[in-house]
């Protein structure tokens, strides 16, 4: 599978099919979100990985009472510690765990699993759960498995409203 072909398939899954995840298929996620640049490369993320049933039930409930969150075999959390700014005025922390998570999804569609990107989660109640530190925002949630769907179709705006080639017309 190439890279595109990888970003083609991957989609928004919200079911998941009662299979586990083979160890192999579960480290090879994890080390594409290693692999992943970081703001001069402080790697300040944390990957916490949920498997456990009754950590992914308080998980579904934190992230809005979704139950497919808890359907899933594994949940990751992306957390980082590094309250730093980049000079572009971002948040490190924001855009070094999102690039991991994105690299992350691209593998596990390798893989043959399925993720979907959460938004709707309580930082509190994803940090009780897992008893994740103070000092580390709670960046990105995604349940990880088989998909039991194909998940929704995804339209695109055409390329030409999307990209400014050299500068921004008046």
């Amino acid at each position: 599978m190439t890279v595109m072909e990888a970003i083609e398939k991957r989609k928004s899954i919200r079911a998941y099919l009662d299979r586990p995840i083979p160890p192999a298929a579960l480290e090879a996620v994890l080390q594409a979100g290693q692999l992943a640049p970081s703001a001069r490369n402080q790697q300040a993320w944390k990957f916490v990985v949920a498997t456990e049933p009754a950590l992914r039930e308080q998980l579904a409930e934190a992230c809005c009472g979704q139950p497919f969150v808890a359907q899933a075999p594994a949940v990751l959390v992306l957390c980082a510690d590094q309250a730093a700014q980049m000079r572009c005025g971002q948040p490190a922390r924001t855009v070094d765990c999102s690039i991991a998570l994105s690299f992350m999804m691209l593998e596990a569609a390798e893989q043959g699993l399925g993720t979907c990107w959460l938004g709707a989660f309580e930082q509190e109640g994803v940090r009780r759960a897992l008893h994740i530190p103070p000092e580390y925002d709670i960046v990105a949630v995604s349940p990880l498995g088989y998909p039991a769907e194909e998940g929704r179709p995804r339209s695109r705006k055409p390329l030409e409203e999307l990209v400014v080639r050299e500068r921004w017309a008046d």
